[in-house]
């Protein structure tokens, strides 16, 4: 846990972890667990370019992964 990479890709992997965590416990589960597959791998490869500093790539991804888990896993946002 040395560069920002490693701690953003944490944060959004813990958040990643979450939403399953809290999916998997619904009495019919919405999403099937291999689509949180794709955006774990596109995390990590994310890192890996972050901290080889191809930065750029590295946005490019997290863009790519927020997409995804936006068109495939569609999380609500609630509003206070």
């Amino acid at each position: 846990m040395e560069t920002f990479w490693d701690w953003f890709t944490v944060f959004c992997f813990a958040g990643l972890v979450t939403l399953m965590l809290q999916r998997s416990s619904e009495e019919e589960p919405r999403d099937k667990l291999w689509q949180y597959a794709p955006p774990a791998i596109g995390l990590a490869v994310a890192n890996y370019f972050g901290n080889e500093e191809v930065h750029w790539v590295a946005a490019v991804i997290i863009a790519a992964v927020a997409l995804y888990v936006f068109a495939v896993l569609k999380p609500r946002i609630s509003r206070p």
